[in-house]
C-alpha cells in the first residue's frame, strides 16, 4: 500500500542494489519518503545479470546465503519480498565437478556423500578428509545471527535467545585455528592433485580457511540454495515491494556529491540538480564514496582504517552462449589444467564453469550458457589497457585463450560458440563504482573481522550500507546493513522502525 509523503521526512539513496533496496523498502516502510538513485540504467547492483545473443547470464548469484527457512536471515530476505512463490530455491547437488575422464570427482553439499566421495577418490587423504569433514560438521551448525539495532524501537523485534549459541560452540572453538590459516594453505595440505583442484574452487583464493570450512558447513545445513529466475528476479521482487510501498527511483542519475552545511547532510548533488532530504543512505561502494562523495576529506578513525584495510576481490568474468545442450555436464565443472591458464598478470590452475544448461530460460532452445570467474588481481592491467587503447582486443585475446582451454575438455564449446562477453574489474568500476573494481570483500588469513560503524560522527545525516560494512561481504551482508541503516535512523529520529 502506497502511503502519503506530505510531510514525511525525505531519505535519499545512494545506489540500487540489495543494499540500497533493501534500505529503500525499511525506510518506506517506516514511514519516510524515499527516493533511490541509481547511476545505472538498471537496479541490482552487483547481483545483476544480462542477455547476449539470446542467452541469459548470471553475472551475481551463485548461490544465496539465508534461503534456508530455518535461519534468521531467510525472515530478513521474507521482509524485503525477495524470496516469493515466483522463485523457489534449488539446492543443488553435487556442488562442484572435477571433469577426470570416466572418473570425475564430485563435492556433494549432503555431508556424508561428501565423505564418501572423498575417500574412494582420495585415499591417501584420508586424515585430511575426515578432519575437514568434522569442520564442516561443526560448522553446518553455525549460522549468520540476526539482531536489532540498540536503542532502535522495533515494531516486530527480533529478541536476543543466548542459548542459540550452544550449538555453536564446536564451531567456535575451531575459529582461532582457521582464522589463522589461509584457505590455500589448508588446501595444499592434501595429497590428491584433482581434490586439490576441487576444493580450490570454492571460494576466492584469498579468502582464510575459516571462510571455506563455512561455505562447505552452510551447504551441508541446507542452505545456501539457487532461487529461480536467479539475481534478476530476486531484486526484481524487492523493487516491487519497494514501490509497492510508494518508494521513487531514478535512474542515469550519478550522485556527485553530499551536499553539507554546518556539519549536517542536507541532500545530494546530480549532474541533474541538486536534490534535498533530511538524510541520506549511502550503499555504493564505502571505500570508494568515503573518498568521492564529499567536498572535505572524511577523517574518522573506522574511515581511515577502512582506507588502509580495504581489499579489492577483483575478477575477470566469462559469459559463453553455445549453441549445444550440455545438459550431460555437471552445473559447476571444475577443468583441472595441466599447463596454468595466464593472462592480464594472473595465474589460474584451474577453471570454474557454471553451467545452467538444465536452467528454462537461459539460451535459445538446444543452447546452453555458461559462466566463468577468474579471479585475480587484474585491476591494474585492465586500467592501463582502458588507458591506452587496447582494452577491447585484449577483452577479445583472453576470450580467444579462455575458449581454447576450455574446449580441450568440452570441445562443443569452441566448435559452436555463438556469443562470448568479457566483464573486466573496469566493467564493475563503471557500473558499480566499486573501488578498484571489486566484487567482494575479503577477510583474509589472520585478519580480524573488519566490521564498521554505519554512520558518520562528524556529519549528521549521513549512513552507510553495503557488503563493505561488515565482513564477510556478499548478499546476506547487504541485504542485513540496509537494515541496519535505516534502524539507526529511526533511532536517531525517535522513529518506530516497522
Amino acid at each position: 500500500m502506497k502511503l502519503s509523503t506530505e510531510n514525511k521526512k525525505k531519505v535519499i539513496i545512494v545506489g540500487a542494489g540489495v543494499a540500497g533496496l533493501s534500505a529503500g523498502i525499511y525506510a518506506a516502510r517506516s514511514g519516510f519518503d524515499v527516493t533511490i538513485l541509481e547511476q545505472h540504467m538498471t537496479f541490482g547492483g552487483l547481483s545483476t545479470s544480462w542477455s547476449r545473443k539470446g542467452y541469459y547470464f548470471e553475472g551475481g548469484m551463485h548461490w544465496l546465503t539465508g534461503s534456508s527457512p530455518k535461519l534468521p536471515l531467510n525472515k530478513i530476505w521474507k521482509e524485503v519480498g525477495a524470496l516469493k512463490e515466483n522463485n523457489p530455491i534449488e539446492n543443488r547437488d553435487p556442488l562442484y565437478t572435477v571433469l577426470d575422464g570416466d572418473k570425475n570427482l564430485c563435492l556433494y553439499r549432503y555431508l556424508p556423500d561428501m565423505k564418501k566421495a572423498l575417500l574412494e577418490y582420495a585415499p591417501e587423504d584420508k586424515k585430511m578428509i575426515n578432519k575437514m569433514c568434522r569442520d564442516v560438521k561443526a560448522f553446518s551448525r553455525f549460522y549468520m545471527p540476526v539482531f536489532d539495532t540498540p536503542g532502535c524501537k522495533c515494531k516486530t523485534p527480533f529478541g536476543f535467545n543466548p542459548f542459540m549459541f550452544i550449538p555453536m560452540l564446536p564451531a567456535v572453538l575451531r575459529v582461532p585455528f582457521l582464522v589463522n590459516k589461509s584457505y590455500e594453505e589448508y588446501v595444499n595440505k592434501f595429497k590428491n592433485k584433482n581434490l586439490r583442484h576441487l576444493l580450490m574452487s570454492v571460494i576466492g583464493y584469498r579468502y582464510n580457511a575459516l571462510s571455506f570450512i563455512y561455505t562447505l558447513g552452510s551447504f551441508a545445513s541446507g542452505d545456501c540454495g539457487y532461487p529461480a529466475g536467479g539475481s534478476v528476479q530476486l531484486v526484481q521482487n524487492m523493487l516491487d515491494t519497494y514501490q509497492s510501498l510508494g518508494g521513487k527511483i531514478e535512474f542515469r542519475t550519478k550522485v556527485e556529491n553530499v551536499i553539507v552545511e554546518d556539519d549536517v547532510a542536507k541532500g545530494v548533488q546530480t549532474k541533474n540538480g541538486d536534490m534535498l532530504a533530511d538524510a541520506v543512505i549511502i550503499t555504493q561502494d564505502a571505500r570508494n564514496a568515503v573518498d568521492t562523495l564529499f567536498d572535505t576529506m572524511i577523517d574518522e578513525p573506522w574511515v581511515n582504517k577502512m582506507r588502509r584495510n580495504a581489499i579489492s576481490e577483483q575478477n575477470v568474468f566469462v559469459c559463453l552462449g553455445v549453441k549445444a545442450d550440455l545438459s550431460h555436464l555437471p552445473y559447476t565443472c571444475v577443468l583441472p589444467l595441466e599447463k596454468p591458464f595466464e593472462y592480464c598478470g594472473c595465474k589460474w590452475n584451474e577453471i570454474r564453469i557454471n553451467n545452467y544448461s538444465k536452467y528454462k530460460d537461459y539460451a535459445p532452445e538446444g543452447g546452453t550458457a555458461m559462466t566463468c570467474l577468474l579471479i585475480g588481481d587484474s585491476y591494474k592491467f585492465w586500467k592501463m589497457a582502458k588507458e591506452d587503447g587496447t582494452y577491447k582486443a585484449k577483452k577479445e585475446e583472453l576470450g580467444k585463450l579462455f575458449v581454447d582451454a576450455v574446449s580441450k575438455f568440452i570441445p562443443q564449446v569452441k566448435e559452436n560458440l555463438e556469443a562470448i562477453d568479457v566483464a573486466t574489474p573496469c566493467t564493475y568500476e563503471r557500473y558499480c563504482s566499486s573501488y578498484q573494481g571489486g566484487w567482494m570483500s575479503v577477510w583474509k588469513k589472520g585478519g580480524t573481522q573488519d566490521n564498521y560503524p554505519q554512520k558518520l560522527q562528524t556529519i549528521d545525516g549521513v549512513y552507510f550500507a553495503g557488503q563493505r560494512i561488515q565482513m564477510p561481504g556478499g548478499l546476506p551482508i547487504a541485504v542485513y546493513t540496509g537494515r541496519q541503516a535505516v534502524q539507526q535512523l529511526c533511532k536517531d529520529e525517535k522513529i518506530l522502525f516497522v
